[in-house]
């Protein structure tokens, strides 16, 4: 066993996402080790008080195989924390870490915890559900329907799915379900059931309303259709609610400016019924009023995800519904898998007429839009843009706000000439900052992240 002197600094200074003070090895600090497992990894430090003061423990020969010992013989699968001692100025601190575990979940006996900022919290069935199915690479929508056949699918649905995947090319609509794995065996798959029902589909329901007020509805739409369906009339019914301005640009016709961003719309929807926890009795609800519109989706964030780890690109992308993110991908409704955070907050900032707001509990996941004071020359504050950030970032943030944008869309917006603009993205590409996906004319541009 490791043992050496350190400075107090060694010590972090706080609690958080992989840090617990404990005054000595109790219970606790097993739950918080169990908690780190089934995470993101994690250390406890025996022998710090809460607010990070180190009182020290004293340890017989034997005590920190003991505590070792403990964890294993109270966990399953059988943890087993790396122990060191650290001696900060003449007293003695024991630090315990452990790892993300690849087979999950741990359980402290027959309780299961996740770690969640700086608290353990006993994980809900629906949780467990998930961490199994992504340590063995599934998730629910891969396992077979056994309430729902192929009767209940609409093969002329999957054949219109099948010409977006392949313009030009006629393909029977039941080997298409079987090459993507939605139908195995003669069976169909939840996935199958979700993107392709034929008519009434109990589980996708979603309810929007436009209020006047706090409680006014003056419009709603109840739906319960194939996600395809549901993400085109979600998108119809916002839109039809939408305000339009006119910006003047010095040019004979006015542009329109919704007093929202359009492409941030369409990415929350996008996420909303991709990522929804389809396992929830709730449903997905939509309020539009006269300053924002609020998206819920129930359920929450995916175990050990976290609206600080979203915004700080601090996770690794996944997908609670694997078959449902694959056919909207290969029906080029979704770029790439991880990045609609930062196109929403793209298309915000490049419109300026509102702020995204996301927030996560046990209930469910909320992303708000507020409406902010609408942008009057979007040309003359892209050229400050220009001053302030540098060319680089503002092209950049247009491409992921609008990955189809055209040269000559974006030498408009950025008040340039086409020549210039050409010289801008030609760089970017040489850089390997950005990449052209598909034929000039059609394609799209794909802004690689960490350039």
């Amino acid at each position: 066993m490791k043992s050496r002197r350190v400075n107090q600094s060694v010590i972090p200074h706080a609690e958080g996402d992989t840090v617990e003070f404990k005054s000595s090895f109790n219970q606790d600090a097993i739950v918080a080790l169990v908690a780190f497992a089934n995470t993101s990894g994690g250390s406890v430090y025996i022998g710090v008080n809460d607010r990070g003061g180190v009182v020290g423990v004293t340890l017989s020969p034997e005590a920190v195989r003991t505590w070792v010992n403990e964890i294993k013989s109270k966990t399953a699968p059988s943890l087993v924390p790396s122990s060191e001692i650290l001696h900060v100025d003449g007293r003695t601190v024991v630090h315990l870490h452990v790892p993300e575990y690849p087979v999950k979940p741990i359980a402290l006996q027959g309780r299961y915890y996740r770690r969640s900022g700086r608290a353990n919290h006993v994980m809900s069935f629906a949780e467990l559900t998930e961490l199994y199915l992504q340590t063995f690479a599934s998730s629910w929508d891969y396992y077979l329907d056994d309430q729902h056949g192929l009767d209940d699918i609409s093969l002329d649905k999957v054949m219109k799915f099948a010409k977006a995947v392949n313009p030009g090319q006629s393909e029977d609509p039941l080997r298409v379900l079987r090459k993507m794995e939605l139908v195995r065996d003669g069976k169909i798959s939840k996935a199958a059931y979700l993107l392709f029902a034929s008519e009434y589909a109990s589980i996708t329901d979603v309810q929007i309303g436009r209020f006047k007020g706090s409680t006014t509805i003056i419009d709603s739409l109840s739906l319960n259709v194939d996600l395809f369906s549901e993400v085109d009339a979600i998108l119809a019914f916002i839109k039809k609610h939408l305000m339009v301005s006119y910006v003047i640009t010095g040019k004979a016709k006015r542009d329109e400016v919704f007093d929202y961003p359009v492409e941030a719309i369409r990415e929350i929807v996008l996420n909303m019924v991709v990522h929804r926890d389809y396992r929830e009795a709730g449903l997905s609800v939509i309020k539009i009023f006269d300053d924002r519109i609020e998206f819920f989706n129930p359920g929450g964030l995916s175990s050990g995800l976290t609206v600080q780890k979203l915004l700080s690109d601090d996770y690794s992308p996944a997908s609670r519904n694997k078959l449902v993110a694959l056919a909207f991908k290969e029906a080029g409704l979704v770029e790439r898998f991880g990045s609609g955070i930062h196109r929403i907050l793209a298309s915000c900032r490049l419109h300026g007429g509102c702020e995204a707001v996301f927030a996560s509990d046990q209930q469910g996941f909320k992303v708000v839009l507020n409406k902010t004071d609408l942008k009057t020359d979007l040309k003359t504050d892209l050229k400050t843009d220009l001053k302030t950030n540098g060319w680089r970032s503002v092209v950049s943030e247009a491409l992921v706000a609008n990955p189809s944008l055209t040269v000559p869309a974006l030498a408009k917006m950025l008040g340039k000439g086409i020549t210039v603009t050409k010289q801008y993205v030609a760089t970017l590409k040489i850089e390997g900052a950005i990449r052209r996906v598909g034929p000039d004319k059609g394609g799209k541009w794909e802004v690689i992240a960490g350039q």
